[in-house]
């Protein structure tokens, strides 16, 4: 008797429905119009903004135009700056009194993607700031993996959770820090604001 082990074959078949055993899970709507939905369930109020990439992270914005500091820009001729080296002078203690006003409100940032740990990955640098939340496709929450390596990250970084059903249906399955976080105003604090008001303006035209 031959001492080699036995082997099972594995046909092309077999390897095809492992691969698509556990199917991609699909956004049942646009990231722009789950994102708005997502805003009136939390409360978020202002201009739900088109997904944008902020940091390298593709997110959706909400945002207030603060109307006086706005129109201040407008009377000094003071644009949008978008060019982040110009932007990371204006928190130096020389240029105190000289810089145009903040004339967004960042109310919150969200990531919807149809996997948790691209939009954790995407969210997560903004929950420091204010407040953050991901949209996921329902069916994720059934998982093995949401449960045990997803909540408790969203928990600890105080994130929320929406999930999307197939019928565009929205629920919170995790409600993070709902509150009004004291920004520091830092360059990179400042650039984000001013892309954030280039975007409110562009919207609004």
């Amino acid at each position: 008797m031959s001492s080699t082990p036995a082997r099972i074959a594995i046909t092309d078949s077999a390897r095809g429905l492992s691969a698509t055993a556990l199917p991609v899970p699909e956004l049942p709507a646009s990231p722009e119009e789950l994102a708005a939905a997502a805003a009136i369930r939390l409360g978020w109020h202002g201009v739900v903004l088109p997904e944008m990439v902020l940091m390298g992270r593709k997110v959706v914005v909400v945002a207030e135009l603060l109307a006086d500091a706005h129109a201040e820009r407008v009377c000094l001729g003071a644009g949008p700056e978008a060019d982040k080296t110009t932007v990371s002078t204006w928190v130096w203690p020389e240029m105190e009194g000289r810089v145009p006003p903040a004339a967004v409100k960042i109310v919150g940032v969200m990531a919807v993607a149809r996997h948790w740990r691209t939009a954790l990955a995407s969210a997560v640098p903004f929950a420091r700031y204010g407040n953050a939340a991901v949209v996921l496709p329902q069916s994720v929450a059934f998982s093995h993996d949401y449960l045990a390596n997803c909540l408790p990250r969203v928990r600890r970084y105080g994130v929320s959770v929406l999930l999307a059903d197939e019928e565009k249906d929205l629920t919170v399955d995790v409600t993070g820090r709902q509150e009004n976080v004291p920004v520091e105003d830092t360059a990179i604090t400042r650039w984000v604001n001013e892309l954030v008001y280039e975007q409110v303006l562009a919207t609004a035209s």
